[in-house]
């Protein structure tokens, strides 16, 4: 769970323990007070052995909100003995970075370590990141840096080479549901002394609503108790007040966004119209833009579904004009109805094939000349020159079709890039085009040329 902003001077936990929020309150004090987690915190794992030992290393904590990673941090540091100093990327530049590490340095003369942690560690950018690295060598910090974000991505891969990455997953159901149970009947620190009654569904309905982040999960069960009151009774009527319109976790932009239109896009290419359309929903829901997801559906009638069925990319085309038209929530529709029959129809990469195997021939052979019989011969000097001499009008030839023409330039003799697939549409030009492939390699047999 992440906690609330500070700056490196101000100390932690100072606001009278009634005053902070549950979530706050409800901070875990020992590693076996976290829940969820087991890969990284079970009693046998051995980043929980290297915590209990005091034997810490730099780390970068990888996670969605809400997982336990400022949580985490605060255990290093206490298990550690180390002074605990948080700093936020979004709140802190390189002054405040330089004056943190100074005070660190001097800790660590004196014998003692610091846990530093910084919140949302990929907002810093090259040069920020770039301070912590001699502090880290040397050992006056130990590291611990928080991202919701890919760190192979967002993060130099000289920070990274110094830190271990951890990654944190978000609660299960189970566990945040665990989490609102020990807040009821924690008297301490929690509701335990309201006299509160709710039953088990409701506080699985709370979990449900907070989707992986139990600090969520904290805050909703707080206001529906200032809602039902002291020994009141948190009901379904109350958590429809609570829970209205809450939305589902979406990082716009991050690595979930991308995680999420791969899931779309790797199930429309697989054929699986009710997973792709509940991919579609997901994103529509956390908040996607809908013409961002036209543009993406487009891409797939071309890359996917292509000429097994053409009729793909001008419904794709069509249900972004309708959009546009409509807006949300009415066009969403359209764009629903496209991802349900991309994912349904007939496939074929063959022309995305063949346009990459074109490029590359482009870029290894380079500016390959046109052959003499294609060039363009507008004026008397360059029909002298040969241009257009030896062309076959195929409107004049037999089938409509010039047989021994050849088309590419004579460096690269004849190639062959799109090879149509056995489905849908293409079925019908593969058996056209092998058939025409066959008679010119004949005709051109024929004449002696290679082939």
């Amino acid at each position: 769970m992440a906690k609330p902003k500070s700056t490196p001077s101000a100390p932690l936990f100072t606001a009278p323990e009634a005053l902070k929020p549950l979530a706050e309150r409800m901070r875990p004090r020992t590693l076996g007070e976290m829940v969820g987690q087991r890969r990284l915190l079970d009693e046998k794992a051995s980043l929980r052995r290297a915590i209990e030992a005091g034997s810490v290393h730099s780390m970068i904590l990888w996670g969605p909100p809400g997982c336990g990673k400022t949580t985490l941090a605060l255990l290093l540091a206490k298990y550690a003995d180390a002074e605990f100093v948080a700093i936020s990327a979004v709140l802190s530049g390189l002054p405040e970075v330089r004056q943190v590490l100074a005070s660190a340095q001097e800790r660590f003369a004196q014998g003692r370590r610091t846990v530093l942690f910084v919140d949302e560690v990929h907002r810093f950018n090259k040069a920020q990141q770039d301070a912590f690295l001699p502090h880290i060598e040397r050992g006056s910090i130990l590291f611990v840096g928080a991202t919701t974000e890919n760190p192979s991505f967002e993060l130099n891969s000289a920070l990274l080479s110094r830190c271990r990455v951890h990654v944190m997953e978000a609660l299960s159901i189970d566990d945040i549901a665990e989490a609102l149970r020990h807040a009821l009947v924690d008297v301490e620190h929690g509701l335990g002394g309201r006299g509160l009654v709710v039953e088990d569904a409701q506080l699985r309905l709370i979990a449900h609503a907070a989707d992986g982040d139990v600090r969520r999960g904290l805050t909703l069960l707080e206001i529906a108790a200032e809602l039902a009151g002291e020994h009141g009774t948190i009901t379904s009527a109350t958590l429809e007040q609570v829970l209205a319109d809450r939305t589902r976790r979406f990082d716009k932009g991050g690595e979930q966004f991308y995680d999420q239109i791969s899931a779309l896009h790797k199930c429309v290419r697989s054929s699986n119209p009710d997973a792709a359309l509940y991919w579609f929903a997901r994103m529509l829901d956390g908040g996607c833009d809908p013409i961002y997801l036209a543009r993406r559906l487009t891409r797939m009638a071309v890359e996917d579904v292509g000429l097994a069925d053409p009729r793909a990319l001008q419904m794709a085309i069509e249900a972004w004009d309708a959009f546009d038209r409509l807006g949300s929530p009415e066009g969403d529709l359209a764009l629903a109805q496209v991802v349900i029959y991309l994912a349904s129809t007939a496939k074929s990469n063959a022309a995305y094939v063949a346009f990459g195997a074109a490029q590359d021939d482009v870029r290894e052979h380079g500016t390959a000349d046109v052959p003499m019989h294609l060039r363009n011969a507008p004026t008397k000097l360059m029909k002298q020159l040969g241009y257009a001499k030896g062309y076959q009008y195929d409107h004049d030839a037999e089938g409509g079709v010039a047989m021994e023409q050849t088309g590419f330039p004579d460096a690269l003799g004849e190639r062959v890039y799109y090879e149509p697939v056995a489905r849908g549409l293409e079925i019908k030009l593969k058996e056209k085009l092998d058939a025409l492939r066959r008679t010119r390699t004949a005709a051109r047999g024929k004449r002696g040329e290679p082939h």
